[in-house]
């Protein structure tokens, strides 16, 4: 891959530049690089938020459609991985790490349903604020080889579109207390967490996990004492608010 584009990207000024401005600067690195397909999302501030969490990208025609009627969010391998990997990874090593998951069949329909929307593979990049996971730069297409280098210049490009698209459309910094860190949450746990903030129920909890309504309840119980909460929709507003869940 040439190594320009990025270099360009990073050595520009574009501290007080256009939200138009540093789109078409980041889709210029994004097509020099060979994606076809991004997105640059924020962290909510607060858990009802849904609106400008995408601060740029474009990805296939009927994909987002796809991606919500199909429920993918709750399986999808790139996101789940974002608990547990700090650096910017390629999906194929997000979904080697959910291989032995009980969605490990939902997860593969996923990510063959993704080719036939041209979303061979990708890469992920996570930019971190000093108190937590702060937005994610997705890239996607066909296949593109990373080295270690171009993937931490990668990281560097996200983080500074990042915090230049923040601060040009006059967006908070999503950050979690400092007080309210994570408490040793297990994967189970976050998982749990994930599902309940999307509206699901014990049983169907149980039934996406491969567990029984009784354990996931025993999870729950488990996760309301770690986070100090008073019932569940204080855990997943926790969890929101330190970062745990997106």
């Amino acid at each position: 891959m040439d190594k320009a584009a990025l270099f360009r990207f990073l050595e520009l000024d574009i501290s007080g530049a256009s939200i138009e401005d540093i789109n078409v600067l980041l889709e210029d690195v994004i097509n020099e690089a060979g994606f076809d397909y991004f997105t640059l999302t924020r962290q909510p501030l607060l858990r009802a938020e849904q609106e400008s969490l995408v601060l740029a990208g474009r990805w296939p025609d009927g994909w987002p459609e796809t991606y919500v009627k199909r429920k993918y969010s709750a399986i999808d391998p790139t996101l789940r991985y974002l608990g547990y990997c700090q650096n910017g990874f390629r999906w194929r090593e997000a979904a080697a790490f959910f291989e032995d998951d009980p969605q490990a069949k939902r997860i593969v329909r996923m990510l063959k349903q993704a080719k036939k929307y041209g979303l061979e593979d990708g890469y992920v990049f996570p930019v971190h604020g000093r108190q937590g996971l702060a937005g994610t730069l997705m890239v996607a297409g066909r296949p593109v080889e990373l080295s270690s280098g171009e993937i931490l210049m990668f990281e560097a490009v996200a983080r500074k579109a990042l915090w230049a698209l923040l601060e040009s459309a006059n967006l908070g910094v999503p950050v979690s207390d400092p007080a309210n860190r994570s408490h040793n949450m297990t994967k189970r746990e976050i998982e749990t967490l994930s599902l309940l903030a999307q509206g699901y129920t014990s049983g169907e909890m149980g039934s996406t996990l491969g567990l029984s309504t009784h354990t996931v309840d025993w999870y729950m119980n488990g996760i309301q004492n770690k986070l100090d909460a008073r019932n569940r929709h204080h855990a997943v507003a926790i969890a929101f608010r330190r970062g745990l869940i997106s």
